[in-house]
């Protein structure tokens, strides 16, 4: 007599199958299953990035923008940070309703089902992806122009003006408001050479400005076209020959940083730099005490 072959065993053939008299369970879709499980992850993941950012000022806050040291360059740092801030938004918002449309508008493999009916238009959808961006541009054109108004705008009367001659390759500094009496420029004025591997910083300009004051350049050039930065001032204006410039700043930090020119104008370009010390009002005024006294004895500049 021949036995008759076992059905092949499959997945599930431990379960006894529904209990008759009661609907069958049915089991959770995949993807919100798969949604649950990532839940905690993406949760875990958004607390660890803002604990670890802070509040502090860092290179992760600051998105790579330098730490200022000025009113004027913390007005620009908000103004990036803001710009980045919606970035992120319109980010999330992208990627979120791609992931969900992903995880939630399959098509399931065994269902069979007809493909979901085809529209040619849609006109709120159109409307919104029309208007937003236009209102997004409008925001972010709002504040770039009214961070751009308080950089440019200029004091009646600040607490220091210093007017940066530019030279092939070297900076004059002069404080028009500290008369020497007998100098060539009248006023306490600060001279330098280019820079030099056998001297180094040592005949650099200096220019010495006060913490906490408002200070204004008046930017001058005598031959070709450069360019006056300090890299955390967040700033920098050309100096044009025939066509003086102005900017102002409030420094809010102590410290010893270097300027540049970055308006390639010749041979020696690269070393025409400059030294510039942010100290207190107190110590701005022994300086230029000193230098008045130092320069009216030596006939000129420094």
């Amino acid at each position: 007599m021949r036995s008759t072959p076992s059905a092949p065993p499959s997945r599930g053939a431990h379960d006894p199958g529904p209990v008759p008299g009661q609907p069958p369970v049915a089991a959770p879709p995949r993807g919100r299953a798969r949604l649950r499980r990532l839940a905690p992850r993406a949760a875990l993941f958004a607390v660890l990035a803002v604990g670890t950012s802070g509040c502090t000022s860092n290179a992760f806050t600051r998105m790579g923008w330098p730490e200022p040291i000025t009113k004027q360059g913390q007005v620009a740092l908000t103004l990036w940070q803001g710009s980045w801030a919606a970035a992120w938004a319109v980010g999330a918002v992208v990627w979120g309703m791609t992931i969900w449309a992903i995880i939630f508008h399959r098509k399931k493999r065994a269902s069979g089902s007809a493909p979901p009916q085809q529209v040619r238009y849609n006109l709120p959808i159109e409307m919104l992806y029309t208007v937003v961006p236009f209102i997004m541009i409008g925001v972010l054109f709002f504040f770039t122009a009214r961070d751009e108004n308080y950089i440019d705008k200029l004091s009646a009367h600040p607490d220091v003006t210093v007017i940066v001659v530019g030279s092939q390759w070297t900076w004059q500094f002069q404080y028009p408001g500290y008369k020497v009496p007998g100098s060539p420029t009248g006023d306490v004025t600060m001279n330098g050479e280019p820079w030099s591997p056998q001297a180094g910083n040592s005949q650099l300009p200096v220019l010495v400005i006060p913490r906490d004051r408002t200070v204004r350049f008046d930017l001058v050039s005598i031959d070709v076209v450069h360019a006056f930065w300090i890299v955390p001032f967040e700033f920098k204006r050309d100096l044009i020959p025939g066509h003086p410039n102005h900017f102002e700043v409030t420094p809010t930090r102590l410290g010893t940083w270097i300027g540049h020119c970055t308006e390639l104008c010749g041979l020696y370009h690269s070393r025409m730099l400059f030294r510039v010390k942010i100290v207190t009002p107190a110590q701005f005024s022994q300086w230029i005490h000193l230098q008045q006294a130092l320069q009216q004895r030596a006939g000129g500049a420094q």
